[in-house]
């Protein structure tokens, strides 16, 4: 009975099944420009829209996954902060340090910035690449009109993300000799951002509070994802193998007993 068992099971060819998946990403290039100007200090964000900025893109940057990032910085001039990378603890160490005396030119040089970081992503054969500009006025200093930047970009097959800081009216900037908080008049022309994101086959974005600014990032991350390329290898064990062996084994015990004692008692 135990022969014919093993040989049962082992006929069964039982198997197991050892499935591998491997995923693997086709990254994004995306470039980060931030605007560091003065008027990125007033405080209509917590604490105000230079910090909020730089928080709310670490953030960002930690939930990608597989892309290379840089950052490109302006105010009067235009700044490479960071090349593309994937090394995103550099680069938000880089970001955090950001503070308003890094330039000492004055203004809001949008023209430079976009033609900066597209210089940045010009040898750059990734699939997709994507400009991220954040910024809270318009073009009034650098020597390169954006309107020309955003065509070059676009050339280069870049999509160009705008984001316009902060608010209209009067907003909160600094105290007085009493501790009060201080009002200053804010305007924010639209025109330049909005020109750029529709040349660069992308989007224009309003962020008026800092939860806004957040809700902004999480869309362009929904929509700027890698391809994760997916691979599935199978192996496959047999066990029929020791099942057999135990099988041959009892046929050759139950033969070699067949014609002793053992086998006439066990009929008895």
């Amino acid at each position: 009975m135990l022969t014919l068992a093993m040989v049962i099971i082992a006929l069964a060819r039982p198997q197991r099944s050892n499935e591998k998946v491997e995923q693997s990403t086709e990254g994004i290039d995306i470039m980060l420009v931030m605007d560091i100007s003065e008027s990125m200090d007033l405080q209509d964000f917590e604490p105000n829209r230079l910090e909020a900025a730089k928080s709310t893109a670490i953030d960002f940057i930690n939930g990608r996954f597989g892309d290379r990032i840089g950052m490109v910085i302006f105010a009067g001039e235009a700044f490479s902060l960071a090349p593309l990378t994937t090394d995103y603890e550099l680069l938000t160490d880089l970001i955090d340090d950001i503070s308003f005396d890094m330039m000492d030119a004055k203004g809001t040089a949008i023209g430079s910035a976009v033609a900066t970081a597209t210089n940045r992503m010009r040898e750059s054969d990734s699939k997709s690449k994507v400009m991220v500009l954040l910024s809270d006025g318009d073009n009034n200093a650098g020597n390169v009109d954006p309107t020309f930047a955003a065509e070059l970009a676009e050339a280069m097959d870049i999509k160009i993300y705008t984001i316009a800081v902060g608010k209209d009216g009067m907003v909160p900037y600094g105290t007085d000799f009493f501790g009060r908080p201080q009002m200053v008049e804010s305007y924010l022309n639209e025109t330049t951002l909005r020109d750029l994101a529709r040349i660069g086959k992308g989007q224009f974005f309003r962020a008026s509070d800092d939860k806004a600014l957040e809700n902004i990032f999480e869309q362009i991350d929904q929509m700027e994802k890698a391809e994760i390329l997916e691979s599935r290898y199978k192996e496959t064990q047999d066990f029929y193998r020791p099942y057999l062996f135990l099988g041959v084994i009892f046929f050759f015990i139950w033969l070699g007993l067949k014609s002793t004692f053992v086998n006439n008692f066990l009929l008895d």
